[in-house]
């Protein structure tokens, strides 16, 4: 790193990378240095849009650059474990979009390799990093609403998607459950750790793919929670936790709120709202402030963000599509 800056480069030049890139611009700390398509034309394409001096037709460029500090990882999620682990391989810390991998093999491979490199890496999860979900888990976690008993949580977007589109694609990792279910999953688990026991239902496509897909989460203390996701209609994405002396409710877009209500037993409803210093709520520059503060300390994964937290993440989104009967290629003896 630069005394000043750290130094990123942009894996993919698609929608998540291009709003990625869009805040880390923006950033005095951050320096966006080179882009990676699978073609030059794109490749440059994307550099001239955000001033990016250098672009590579090829991956393998990209993870080769040595004045690169960070990649950000933004392929399809069924290229997570090439991409990433072609950076990690060549001496990259990475950034890596959700879902993590498309399985939890994939996923303690990226592991293992970042542990035994002495590497930095994180799941992109930037729900994980909102100021208001911290707030949040604060509050849960010192006792405001008691014990929690019970989460509640639904992400679901407008369809319908063509056989063709990348959502309905076996091949590409396609379904409700990785691309929106990873969120109310990773909800839960950040306010429980990972159940015990899963149990789960799914409408699927002519393909094959989950278009959408309901689970009941337990734990052994008797705590519930019960999520679910589609790629069939627009649900409110609400979520809410309620606790032995209490609750808190997120009315919408709980995985980048803009406010959260908290009611105590007994007291008058609390309303905690984001700080509009923190910039909007779709901003991605929490977690990219993370992994610059991560590298600067010399850390190899982020306390937001644990890698043992993302595998268990992945293992329960493994169980639920193996209850669901959900299979990408090659998969066949994956799913436990």
């Amino acid at each position: 790193m630069t005394v000043d800056k750290v130094r990123w480069g942009i894996l993919a030049t698609g929608g998540m990378a291009a709003t990625f890139t869009a805040d880390l611009v923006d950033m005095p700390d951050a320096e966006v240095v080179a882009v990676a398509s699978r073609s030059d034309a794109s490749a440059k394409a994307f550099a001239e849009r955000f001033g990016i001096p250098r672009a590579y037709g090829d991956w393998a460029s990209l993870a080769e650059d040595s004045d690169i500090d960070v990649v950000y990882v933004a392929t399809p999620h069924s290229a997570h474990r090439v991409a990433a682990g072609m950076c990690l391989e060549a001496g990259r810390n990475v950034l890596c979009e959700k879902p993590f991998t498309l399985n939890v093999r994939e996923a303690e491979e990226l592991v293992q390799l970042t542990r035994s490199r002495g590497l930095f890496l994180m799941e992109a999860m930037w729900m994980y990093c909102n100021p208001v979900v911290r707030r949040l888990k604060a509050l849960v976690d010192d006792g405001a609403i008691g014990e929690v008993r019970t989460v509640q949580a639904d992400f679901g977007i407008a369809g319908p998607f063509p056989a063709g589109h990348r959502l309905r694609d076996p091949a590409q990792g396609g379904g409700a459950l990785l691309d929106l279910g990873v969120y109310p999953v990773s909800f839960a688990q950040l306010l429980l750790g990972e159940p015990s026991g899963i149990t789960a239902r799914a409408v699927l496509s002519d393909e094959g793919v989950d278009l959408q897909t309901g689970a009941l989460l337990t734990w052994e203390s008797g705590a519930l929670a019960s999520v679910h996701c589609s790629i069939e209609g627009g649900t409110p994405s609400f979520a809410s936790v309620t606790g032995s002396e209490g609750r808190i409710d997120i009315p919408e877009g709980f995985f980048c709120p803009e406010r959260f209500v908290l009611h105590r037993d007994g007291r008058d409803p609390e309303e905690f709202t984001a700080d509009p210093a923190h910039g909007p709520r779709t901003s991605l520059r929490h977690e990219a402030a993370e992994v610059m503060r991560a590298l600067r300390a010399g850390e190899t994964e982020s306390p937001l963000v644990p890698l043992d937290g993302t595998l268990a993440v992945m293992r329960t989104l493994d169980a639920v599509r193996d209850r669901t009967g959900v299979r990408y290629p090659g998969e066949e003896t994956v799913l436990v």
